[in-house]
């Protein structure tokens, strides 16, 4: 393992990664290949923009034929694969665009991989793909699939054909598949980042119906260095849980309440809002499997969040600029405008 192209890799946890394998392997090269959606934000690599180890190719991962020419120009050996529609709000609005990413753009990865003989495919997953998890239960890898909403389903998909690469056509791959992520440079759409900074303007958080759904806060280099260990140690053809592990969810009232208190604001800004469709009650995933390679996690989820919060209390810089694009307050008003309008 030497040129690793990290597809998505200027997105949240992609970013992230392409950041801690720069400073972490000093001979390995990075190549960063991203289509550039409204999750992409080459400010998230600027940490590592001037290094010679690192490149950025524009491209989607459904052209075959970029991503073959970056494998062939690059001497690519191993594919680390973040790209996907990832909001769950979004996969329910407009199904289709993560169908056509995250299944079919997985497919076409996989194809470019066998056809050069790479040394490793790795897919980046969701706990997501168990569906709802009953109390007293974590999932294990070997649990049956049982996704509920159009992005768990494509992602589930994924990892089906992933594994069938392996069994069919003996490709070395790698899954993991990870908890609720959060970290810098994560869109504001998703709820910690969202929740942050709406309260640091004194604006509004809606919170899904009873807001007792249970998750699991992983700060995002936990999850990073999870990937790192499975590359380098785990078993070719396997998948394994990265998570915070235990009995260590927290309700996502509680996880508000947390947040509000590490900024010194009021929890009048809660408002109980329509839940989302379909939305699960709980995640919790079993991660002995990856600790028996030597992973501990570093964060609870209480550090997580916290920390979270402080990185966009003092990073106004970043998100400012997202927020005022076009694209997120179409988003905004359309998913959250007559919700709030209900509670007003």
């Amino acid at each position: 393992m030497k040129n690793i192209m990290v597809t998505g890799g200027a997105g949240f946890i992609g970013s992230n990664f392409v950041v801690y394998m720069l400073n972490t392997y000093p001979e390995y090269n990075i190549i960063c290949y991203d289509k550039m959606t409204y999750a992409g934000n080459m400010a998230n690599l600027l940490e590592v923009s001037d290094d010679p180890r690192f490149k950025f190719v524009k491209g989607d991962i459904c052209d075959g034929p970029t991503v073959s020419q970056t494998i062939e120009q690059h001497s690519i050996d191993t594919i680390v694969n973040f790209a996907a529609e990832t909001h769950v709000d979004r996969s329910i609005l407009d199904p289709d665009a993560f169908l056509r990413t995250n299944f079919n753009g997985t497919y076409v990865l996989l194809e470019a991989a066998r056809q050069h003989n790479l040394e490793r495919y790795h897919q980046i997953s969701t706990d997501e793909v168990y569906g709802d998890v009953e109390e007293g239960y974590s999932s294990v890898e070997g649990d049956r699939l049982v996704p509920r909403s159009p992005y768990a389903a494509s992602k589930t998909s994924a990892d089906l054909m992933v594994n069938a690469y392996f069994v069919t056509y003996g490709l070395p791959i790698t899954i993991t598949r990870g908890g609720n992520n959060i970290g810098p440079y994560q869109y504001p759409e998703k709820v910690i980042p969202l929740f942050t900074t709406n309260a640091m303007d004194g604006q509004p958080l809606p919170l899904y119906g009873d807001g007792l759904q249970k998750r699991e806060y992983q700060y995002v280099l936990d999850h990073v260095t999870g990937i790192d260990v499975v590359l380098h140690k785990g078993k070719v053809g396997e998948t394994y849980n990265v998570g915070v592990g235990g009995d260590e969810e927290l309700t996502n009232l509680r996880m508000v309440e947390i947040l509000l208190d590490e900024l010194g604001a009021s929890r009048d800004l809660i408002r109980h809002v329509a839940d989302r469709p379909g939305h699960d009650r709980r995640y919790s995933m079993n991660v002995d499997k990856l600790k028996a390679l030597g992973w501990q996690p570093t964060h609870t989820n209480e550090e997580a969040i916290r920390k979270t919060v402080r990185w966009y209390a003092d990073n106004e810089w970043w998100w400012r600029k997202v927020k005022d694009q076009d694209d997120y307050k179409t988003y905004y008003k359309m998913q959250y405008a007559k919700r709030l309008q209900e509670t007003a």
